[in-house]
């Protein structure tokens, strides 16, 4: 038998049971719960924001009452049991690493064969008197309902995408509408993704600023340190113009920009970027660009705003497992070539005149 620990953080005292003594929490989340999510949005401490696998007892639930099911990262947790509030439900964790349901579910650990043995670990079969069991629609891909059924007496009913709708889906008898099943990608859901996205391409990048700071002092018209104040500084800033293209214009952005492919929406807001960051130049102090730098900003920019988009795919609806694996064999390389061509064509500006 392998239950939760009593001492974790949000835990608010114990349930006995036939399995032993059982976690119980309840809906109301800390400022400690905010603070966390907040922390992990912007992806501090992001791998190892969970909590232990296993059954937790939801306010004061019952043998009848029902059983949902989650994974271990803990904002997925956290997430379904504050949309039960005022309610009494058992909820079944799995280890998925600390990874969300979607997610998981893709790469497994959200599966037939952690669902099951979870279910025999926490000793379900002994606490509860029907053999039911809620999960997230979207862990479907990793779920083969029939399987578990066969292994562990337990039905599979799958729930609706949002915990939110959680409570009128048990109202409805475990009925979703079609607006329950219905997975949006909208302003808002794009939004709060781009945090950890953008933190951790400026971890490259910050790494990369004073390198091209330095590399902006040799050759050009000047002395090192003023080549460097100059044009290593446009440089480092035409740097992070590219990853604010990619991390925070694409998403922003993507319903309207052209093309299907997330690696060509990522080009488009790379181009304006570029132009924005030529006209820029145009009236920096001490400018003077030449041709083949201004050709070098427009292969790299939008080859870095290009990849940096295609971090989204994992999280769109607008993508298959399929889709992006082919548009990454193509992509990349050409992302790749874009790349080592600009970076070219911008150390040869330094010595041509």
């Amino acid at each position: 038998m392998s239950l939760p620990r009593l001492e974790q953080p949000f835990v608010a005292g114990a349930m006995d049971s036939a399995a032993g003594k059982i976690p119980r929490i309840n809906s109301r989340l800390l400022l400690r719960d905010y603070w966390g999510t907040f922390k992990a949005r912007w992806g501090v401490g992001r791998m190892n924001y969970s909590v232990d696998p296993g059954l937790y007892a939801l306010g004061r639930p019952e043998p009848d009452s029902p059983v949902c099911v989650t994974a271990n990262y803990k904002m997925s947790f956290d997430r379904l049991r504050s949309a039960l509030t005022g309610r009494d439900a058992w909820i079944l964790v799995l280890d998925t690493k600390g990874i969300n349901v979607w997610c998981a579910a893709g790469k497994g650990t959200f599966g037939t064969n952690e669902l099951t043995a979870r279910i025999q670990s926490s000793g379900l079969e002994r606490i509860v008197s029907h053999r039911r069991l809620i999960l997230p629609q979207l862990a479907g891909p990793g779920i083969a309902a029939h399987q578990v059924k066969k292994i562990s007496g337990f039905k599979v009913i799958y729930g609706p995408i949002r915990s939110e709708d959680l409570p009128a889906f048990l109202n409805n008898g475990g009925k979703a509408t079609p607006a329950m099943r219905k997975k949006t990608f909208g302003l808002g859901e794009r939004f709060v993704l781009i945090p950890v996205e953008l933190v951790s391409a400026l971890k490259i990048a910050v790494c990369a600023l004073p390198v091209l700071f330095l590399l902006g002092g040799f050759g050009g018209p000047g002395r090192f340190w003023a080549n460097s104040l100059n044009d290593g500084v446009f440089a480092a800033a035409a740097l992070l113009t590219a990853v604010l293209s990619g991390a925070v214009l694409a998403p922003v952005l993507l319903p309207w920009l052209p093309g299907r492919a997330f690696a060509l929406k990522g080009v488009w807001p790379g181009l304006a970027a570029a132009a924005a960051l030529l006209l820029w130049r145009r009236y920096y102090p001490a400018a003077g660009s030449a041709p083949l730098e201004s050709v070098a900003w427009f292969f790299l920019v939008p080859a870095l705003s290009s990849y940096l988009a295609m971090n989204f795919t994992g999280a769109s609806t607008y993508t298959s497992l399929s889709g992006v694996k082919k548009e990454m064999r193509r992509a990349v390389p050409v992302q790749i070539a874009a790349g080592v061509i600009g970076l070219g064509l911008w150390v040869a500006s330094r010595f041509v005149n």
